[in-house]
C-alpha cells in the first residue's frame, strides 16, 4: 500500500464516503490515478467502490486501523521497543499501535516471548520465527480478530509479566481512558492485573476523542508513549498523576 493509498483510507474514515472528485483535488493527482487506488484497496478488502464514490468497508477492520495515522503509530512504537529487553516476556493487547510495537520486538529483538489476545498480531509477525507467540484463547471477534471473555481470563490468569502494552480509543480529563468495546475493554483489564507495569502507546488524536466504556483506571498506567501532538494540558495532567510521558 502506497502512501496515496494510506491517504485515502485516512480520509475515508474521517468520512465515511467520499467521491473520486473529490479524492482527485485533495491528492493532487488524476482521478485515472484514484481509480486505480480504489480498486486496488476495494480488491484488498479495505473499501466498497460504488459509482463516483467509495465507502469503508469495516471500521474495525485492523488493516484500516493500522494504515490510519501509520507514521506516527510507527514512530510511537519505535520508540515503546527501546524500553524492551532480550529475553523478556511480554504481554500485548490488540490494537493497532499494538500491532505495530509487536512488528518491531519481532525484528529488533531476541529471544522475546509475546503474550496476546490478538489473533491479528499472532498472524502479523508470524514470519518471525526468533518471538515466541503465546496466543490466548477466548470468545473470537470476527472483525477485530480478537479473543476476549471469561476464557480468555482465565488463559491470562496463568502468567505474570512486567509490562503490558496497550493502546487506547480515547482519552479525556474527565472519563479517562476509554474504549469502544466492552468486552475488549474488560480484557484490558484482565490482562492488567497480571502486569507490574501498563503502558499505553497511540497516536495523539486519540487525546481528542471518547470512547463508551472505561479502559484502564489512571492509577495503573506507568508510562505513555505518544507523538507531539499531545495537548499540554493533558500532559500536565499525567505529570501530576506521576505517569511518565514519552514523546516522538
Amino acid at each position: 500500500m502506497n502512501k496515496r493509498q494510506t491517504k485515502i483510507l485516512e480520509l475515508l474514515t474521517q468520512n465515511k464516503k467520499i467521491e473520486v472528485t473529490k479524492l482527485s483535488e485533495l491528492l493532487g493527482v488524476s482521478q485515472v490515478t484514484i481509480r486505480k487506488d480504489l480498486d486496488a484497496l476495494s480488491e484488498s478488502g479495505m473499501l466498497i467502490r460504488e459509482h463516483g464514490y467509495a465507502t469503508l468497508n469495516k471500521s474495525d477492520d485492523m488493516n484500516i486501523r493500522l494504515a490510519y495515522h501509520y507514521e506516527q503509530k510507527q514512530q510511537v512504537a519505535k520508540k515503546a521497543v527501546e524500553s524492551i529487553q532480550h529475553g523478556e516476556t511480554i504481554m500485548i493487547e490488540s490494537g493497532s499501535c499494538c500491532a505495530l510495537v509487536a512488528l518491531e520486538i519481532a525484528k529488533t529483538k531476541k529471544d522475546i516471548t509475546l503474550i496476546t489476545n490478538s489473533a491479528f498480531i499472532a498472524d502479523y509477525i508470524r514470519k518471525h520465527t526468533s518471538i515466541k507467540i503465546i496466543l490466548l484463547g477466548g470468545e473470537y471477534q470476527h472483525e477485530s480478530q480478537v479473543m476476549v471473555g471469561p476464557m480468555m481470563r482465565k488463559c491470562a490468569e496463568a502468567f505474570f509479566v512486567d509490562k503490558l502494552f496497550i493502546g487506547t480509543d480515547g482519552f479525556s480529563i474527565d472519563t479517562g481512558f476509554t474504549g469502544n468495546d466492552y468486552m475488549r475493554c474488560e480484557a484490558v483489564k484482565d490482562m492488567a492485573r497480571q502486569a507490574s507495569h501498563v503502558i499505553i502507546v497511540t497516536e495523539s488524536n486519540k487525546f481528542h476523542q471518547k470512547g463508551v466504556s472505561n479502559l484502564i483506571d489512571l492509577h495503573q498506567v506507568s508510562c505513555i508513549y505518544t507523538d507531539q501532538g499531545i495537548p499540554q494540558e493533558v500532559e500536565e495532567y499525567f505529570k501530576e498523576k506521576h505517569i511518565q510521558v514519552e514523546k516522538v
